[in-house]
């Protein structure tokens, strides 16, 4: 027989019954202090890796698409800005020239993301809906990382389609895997790091927002993208990623 913390882990909460205290009304202090955790969070469980590890798959052939350079990558719920810092860095090792854009929801985002981020790197920074987003160059590759665990079910489909219709070369989301252990690991962490307060309420409640395997499997049958095209990976600790070239 399951106990109800199994069952607690077995189905994805929504968001809208259970939020996040990142998500509502804060000071722009305590946003920022929130972004720090998580980026230090990033650094500490190996949370660029997956991203990272999917762009050195850039497809050779990757000029069949007709683009041009620059790549045009943009972030979709790019909070602090780290992911973009960590790109423009793997961008320039490679020697791959890329245009970065960071959109978020959140008027604080683009404000925190920067005041870390160094003039050099160019990154845009807009505030927006990305469904509504309109650059003047296409967008060859989209990715999220943290951000799908906001969203209403409803809301990934749209995105996916989204993602789907507007990128030239490929997306990839970078997301949270729901147990019960991913949980439980997040909160020892947690007790030793001291983390934000927002993060310390967040973290447990993004783990029961989060998705199972057969979730992505779902969400991209109701947006019809092919899963044959789609990959779906576990990454640990506790990341769950789907990710596809076109």
């Amino acid at each position: 027989m399951r106990s109800s913390t199994e069952i607690e882990f077995r189905q994805r909460v929504s968001p809208r019954d259970l939020p996040e205290l990142m998500d509502g009304a804060c000071s722009y202090e305590d946003f920022r202090g929130c972004l720090r955790s998580l980026e230090q969070i990033n650094r500490w469980l190996l949370g660029y890796r997956p991203t990272l590890v999917w762009l050195k798959r850039l497809p050779p052939a990757l000029g069949n698409h007709g683009l041009r350079a620059p790549l045009h990558i943009v972030d979709v719920g790019s909070g602090g800005g780290d992911l973009l810092r960590q790109i423009a860095v793997w961008a320039r090792r490679r020697g791959t020239a890329v245009q970065l854009a960071g959109i978020d929801l959140n008027p604080y985002a683009a404000r925190a993301a920067a005041a870390s981020t160094p003039q050099d790197f160019g990154i845009e920074w807009v505030t927006g809906n990305a469904l509504v987003y309109q650059p003047e160059k296409p967008v060859d590759i989209v990715m999220s990382s943290l951000m799908a665990h906001h969203l209403e079910d409803e809301e990934i489909v749209a995105l996916l389609r989204w993602m789907e219709a507007n990128t030239q070369a490929g997306w990839f989301i970078n997301d949270l895997e729901r147990s019960e252990r991913n949980s439980r690991m997040f909160g020892w962490l947690d007790r030793m790091a001291g983390w934000h307060r927002f993060v310390r309420h967040d973290g447990p409640v993004s783990f029961r927002r989060a998705f199972r395997e057969e979730d992505w499997v779902q969400l991209l049958t109701s947006a019809e993208v092919p899963r044959e095209a789609v990959t779906v990976e576990h990454w640990r600790p506790g990341r769950l990623c789907v990710g596809r070239w076109k």
